[in-house]
């Protein structure tokens, strides 16, 4: 069964969507409409922008989930996910390509999902980490002894977890975790404290913009990150998509759960190919390639 995944915040870089724009009439036609919507020229710092200007979170999310939507819609004909599922951000992108979502809402939420996390980062310093080579339960266990707001914030695969919160908490639980045997505990270069309860302005936000839109029954289920389960219904996917801000990403759940429901092949639909590699150390056997796209589209 064909898995399609969808990257999240990191996988951006200077020039994506280009070739998409130049060879595709109907990406044109999908990226000009972005541009409107948005209200500023996203693909001239999509195409041009340097690191520093693609680095901005309400430039790297609209920017990641258009290049990752549009690929899939050039797919044509040989789009057919029987699942998708996408890390934090690409979950938006996933439902759009199932057809949960319009392109124009699921753009929409995206660029205000991104403008609320940027408000709520600069409420309060907050900060990610890093986590490589401990066991889950090692690393919950000591975020819930830290001092502070600090939690297990992305389950990426076995041994690979980020935690999230105040900066000085995840200070503590940084030197915490080296002394439990980590190998690495770093503190990650990102504007704020995602996938924790410092999302919550953001959090509260976004829901009513959920709320307002309207959502369809996905032509495949879809695994989200708060449950980790396959799921078709509208309701619940609202509810989690709500969730999803200050819950963690539970990546490597959501793939177990794939291949136990019958994925053996997962293709990466946008920029990057961070999610196979994640793929590869939570299923050693899954077969994994990245979206290309036909130039007759």
């Amino acid at each position: 069964m064909n898995a399609y995944i969808f990257p999240g915040q990191g996988a951006q870089f200077s020039g994506m969507g280009l070739d998409l724009y130049e060879n595709s009439p109907l990406a044109q036609e999908l990226f000009e409409k972005a541009n409107d919507i948005l209200g500023f020229s996203i693909t001239d710092i999509m195409f041009e922008g340097s690191t520093e200007d693609l680095k901005e979170t309400k430039v790297t999310q609209p920017a990641i989930f258009l290049h990752s939507v549009i690929l899939a819609k050039t797919l044509g004909e040989s789009f057919k996910p029987d699942m998708v599922a996408g890390h934090s951000l690409g979950e938006f992108s996933a439902l759009v390509a199932a057809g949960a979502l319009t392109f124009e809402d699921g753009l929409k939420l995206v660029s205000q999902r991104a403008q609320a996390m940027q408000k709520a980062c600069e409420i309060q310093p907050s900060t990610m980490a890093a986590v490589l080579g401990l066991d889950d339960d090692v690393v919950e266990k000591t975020c819930a002894i830290t001092e502070g707001v600090v939690v297990a914030a992305n389950y990426n695969c076995p041994g690979q977890l980020v935690i999230s919160g105040e900066v000085e908490a995840i200070n503590k639980a940084c030197e915490a975790l080296k002394e439990e045997g980590a190998r690495r505990a770093l503190v990650l270069p990102v504007g704020g404290a995602f996938h924790s309860p410092m999302m919550e302005p953001a959090r509260e936000e976004l829901a009513s913009a959920i709320e307002n839109t309207t959502f369809s029954k996905p032509n495949c289920p879809i695994y989200q990150n708060v449950t980790a389960s396959a799921i078709t219904d509208e309701n619940e996917i609202k509810a989690n998509l709500i969730s999803q801000l200050t819950a963690p990403v539970r990546w490597t759940q959501s793939v177990q759960q794939m291949v136990a429901d019958g994925a053996n092949h997962f293709t990466e639909v946008g920029p990057g190919k961070v999610l196979q590699g994640l793929v590869r150390k939570i299923h050693r056997e899954a077969e994994t390639a990245s979206a290309t796209f036909e130039t007759n589209a």
